[in-house]
Order: C-alpha cells, then structure tokens, then sequence
C-alpha cells in the first residue's frame, strides 16, 4: 500500500506559476514512477507528467517547456513546477504512484488559471 498526499494547488493569472507537491509513504521502495495527471470538467483524464525512480520524466506535448518534474528521494516527495500557465492547464490534477501490477492515486487538488 502507498498513500499519496498533494498539495500546491490554487488560482493563479495567465502567465504565472504553480507548484504541485506529492509526498509518498508506506510501501515507497516499490514505486516505479510517479506523475500527475489531470482531468478538465467534461474532458477525459490525461497524463500530464511522470518521473520513474532513476529520475527519467515524459511530459505531455501541451506542457513541454512549461511543466517540471522533480524529486527528493529524502522526503519521498515528487514535485511539479507549473510555469506559464494557460487557461487551458485548468483542470482537477491527480498525483499516481506506479508500482508492479497496482497504480495509486492521491486527492487531488485544483489548478485554476484565470485573470
């Protein structure tokens, strides 16, 4: 089992920025990957971001550029850097934990961008 806590989200202006912070424990030595994903009102969810446990990351082609993953293996915390956000980057943002053959989630948390 893993429990996934997040946090970071918020309200901000175009063009401003966001961190997002997800903080594994329990079973964290099986943890593959982690990453957010995130699901607009009426839109299917989609991968935003993802850092495996060697530090290799894979963005979506809308946030390349923008988007940053990170980690600190001391604080079993994953980390997404939010810059230049858009309106269009609004959306209920969900952290995951990958492991072998099971997938958790944490609680979500709100990202909205508008003037």
């Amino acid at each position: 089992q893993v429990q996934l806590v997040e946090s970071g989200g918020g309200l901000v202006q175009p063009g401003g920025s966001l961190r997002l912070s997800c903080a594994a424990s329990g079973n964290i030595y099986s943890i593959n990957s982690m990453g957010w994903y995130r699901q607009a009102p009426g839109s299917q969810r989609e991968l935003v971001a993802a850092i495996t446990s060697g530090g290799s990351t894979n963005y979506a082609d809308s946030v390349k550029g923008r988007f940053t993953a990170s980690r600190d293996n001391a604080k079993n915390t994953v980390y997404l850097q939010m810059n230049s956000l858009k309106p269009e980057d609004t959306a209920f943002y969900y952290c995951y934990a990958q492991l072998l053959g099971s997938r958790y989630w944490g609680q979500g948390t709100q990202v909205t961008v508008s003037s």
